[in-house]
Formats: structure tokens, sequence, C-alpha cells
């Protein structure tokens, strides 16, 4: 089960791409922090209904999804799942978002230098019309 503001999260909302997250390992302490789509592309072939591919969106795994960092699916796998525990930090409308924000908690809690965090690399190449502008305060 995901959590989000501290509520049970189960939904698949239309309005947003995916979200950032963490996962933290109950025993140790130890997180990772990264992002997943709730949406992945799907590509509708030519048929006798369509003279075009249509181009269409699925619901991604996200909901069994425990990271891509594969020494923390093998011990999911080990110790179950009901050891970690699962929070989405962030929802974002765009993938530029998710890049953004996962970036940027990444070097905030300063996840490649530490050695509670799975993390083993910071990867992100973000435009800044892939942001929503936010109004100055």
């Amino acid at each position: 089960m995901w959590i989000y503001d501290e509520q049970p999260y189960n939904e698949t909302p239309d309005e947003y791409q995916g979200f950032v997250y963490l996962i933290t390992e109950l025993d140790t302490n130890k997180k990772y922090i990264g992002k997943k789509n709730f949406w992945r592309p799907k590509i509708l072939p030519k048929n006798s209904k369509r003279s075009r591919r249509q181009r269409t969106k699925v619901e991604s795994d996200w909901r069994e999804y425990y990271g891509s960092n594969k020494e923390l699916q093998v011990l999911v796998e080990q110790r179950g799942q009901s050891s970690y525990k699962r929070e989405i930090l962030i929802l974002c409308r765009t993938k530029g978002e998710m890049s953004y924000y996962e970036a940027k908690l990444q070097f905030k809690h300063d996840v490649l230098l530490r050695d509670d965090y799975y993390n083993e690399f910071i990867g992100c190449k973000i435009h800044s019309k892939h942001l929503p502008k936010k109004e100055p305060k």
C-alpha cells in the first residue's frame, strides 16, 4: 500500500502523470528516493475500424512497484513487502516535474554520499518549459 499525506493511496488520477516517492526499510531505516509513472503509453495498431495508429495510455504497474534499485528489489523479495513503507511525497502533472523533484530531493538528502540510502546514481535532464511556473510570493 502506498501512503500519501499519511493516508492510504490507491487512486490512479487522470490529471497526474506520476509521483516522487520514498521507500523506507522499517528495520534499518534505509531509504530510496525515486519516481514512478501512473501511466504508460500504448499504441493501438491500425485495423478495420482505425485507419491510423491510435496513441492512448494505460495504467502502469505502480501499485506493485518497489523501486528500480536491484538490491532493494531482492531484499523486498526476501524479507517481504510488509518490511517496507512506501510513501508518495509529491504528485506530479508532467514527466519533467517528476524528474525535477526526484533530483531535487536526492540532492537535498545527499543520497549518494550517505550509507542509509539505496540510491546509487542521480540521472536527470530537465528543461524549464516542462515545469509549471510558480507565482512569485
